[in-house]
C-alpha cells in the first residue's frame, strides 16, 4: 500500500458531482454532499485504490471534511507500513 497517492477532492467531485467539494473546510456531511450512499461508494473507491478503512474503527467527526478524510488515509497507510 505505498506509494498510493489520491486526489481525494476529485474523488468526491465524480462521486458528488458538485463543486462545493472544492471549498476548503466544507463539512460534507452538513452541507449534504456526503450522504449513506456517498459514503459506501467513497470506502469503495478507496478500496480499489488500496486504501482500507473500518469505518467503525476511525474518529467519525474526521469523517466530516476533506481535511479529516486525508488525514485517516494518511494514518492508515502509515500504520499498514
Amino acid at each position: 500500500m505505498t506509494n498510493v497517492k489520491i486526489d481525494l477532492r476529485k474523488l468526491f467531485f465524480e462521486i458528488c458531482e458538485d463543486e462545493r467539494v472544492f471549498e476548503e473546510g466544507i463539512d460534507l456531511i452538513e452541507s449534504g454532499l456526503l450522504d449513506s450512499f456517498a459514503f459506501i461508494e467513497l470506502f469503495s473507491e478507496l478500496e480499489d485504490r488500496g486504501v482500507v478503512i473500518q469505518p467503525t474503527r476511525i474518529d467519525r467527526s474526521l469523517l466530516r471534511t476533506v481535511e479529516g478524510i486525508e488525514k485517516l488515509i494518511s494514518d492508515q497507510m502509515d500504520s499498514s507500513k
